[in-house]
């Protein structure tokens, strides 16, 4: 088990961060007349979403090395210019797809600093990670799946840093200021298990949405059980 967690922290780590001196993905350029296109702001949100499905699915079913670009496009009937629209290479999609993972993060830690430190806030907080994680387990999969490639796209510069530090701030969203030891240790294992409970069961299941409930059920079990050990 820990190999496979490693290895899967190791794939999200170091692809989140582009490599020194390398080129940001493409961007769509602005409409005709300048100005802010909400439509075609929303067109393209739908077909980047959309080369990134079809990219998983074919990842998924003959590996990252073996994939295309031009394969990705055919699947989803278009040319290969109209995909290096968006995208620039297979790299550019996997980085994309981590990135997406690490901004809903982000953003669930940003919300958390604006509520208040309650239980009902803790249990919300750990609501939301899990259905971060449910959404983004066929990322997570995938990476595990094709590690060897992965791990050398971005080169062999350690990025564990980049992951640890989303947990890190997830642990403080749930945990109190100048938290003890074992307090922060409970909430790391409470959100290490909604991990760990999706890898290996998700693929296992019929209904996510029931294990996505059982998840959060131990999970929170897990992070309340000293609380209520102290009220006994």
């Amino acid at each position: 088990m820990n190999e496979h967690l490693r290895g899967v922290t190791a794939a999200v780590a170091e692809v989140a961060a582009p490599a020194d001196g390398e080129m940001a993905a493409p961007t769509d350029v602005a409409p005709r007349g300048g100005g802010h296109d909400p439509h075609h702001e929303a067109r393209r949100s739908d077909t980047r979403a959309r080369i990134q499905q079809v990219a998983l699915e074919l990842f998924a079913e003959q590996g990252y090395d073996k994939t295309s670009l031009r394969e990705i496009a055919e699947r989803l009937d278009v040319t290969k210019a109209a995909l290096y629209y968006h995208f620039k290479s297979k790299e550019d999609i996997v980085r994309s797809l981590v990135e997406d993972y690490m901004g809903q993060v982000d953003a669930l830690i940003a919300w958390a600093k604006t509520q208040p430190r309650t239980p009902e806030t803790r249990g919300q907080i750990l609501g939301r990670y899990v259905q971060i994680v449910a959404d983004g387990s066929d990322v997570f999969r995938m990476l595990h799946h094709n590690q060897a490639a992965v791990n050398s796209l971005a080169g062999a510069k350690e990025r564990g840093s980049v992951f640890r530090e989303r947990m890190t701030g997830l642990v403080e969203a749930i945990t109190d200021p100048g938290a003890s030891m074992m307090e922060r240790l409970r909430a790391t294992m409470a959100l290490g298990s909604v991990s760990i409970g999706w890898m290996f069961f998700s693929d296992q299941v019929k209904d996510r949405s029931e294990l996505c409930s059982a998840v959060l059920a131990i999970a929170s079990d897990l992070f309340d059980a000293h609380s209520q050990n102290q009220s006994t």
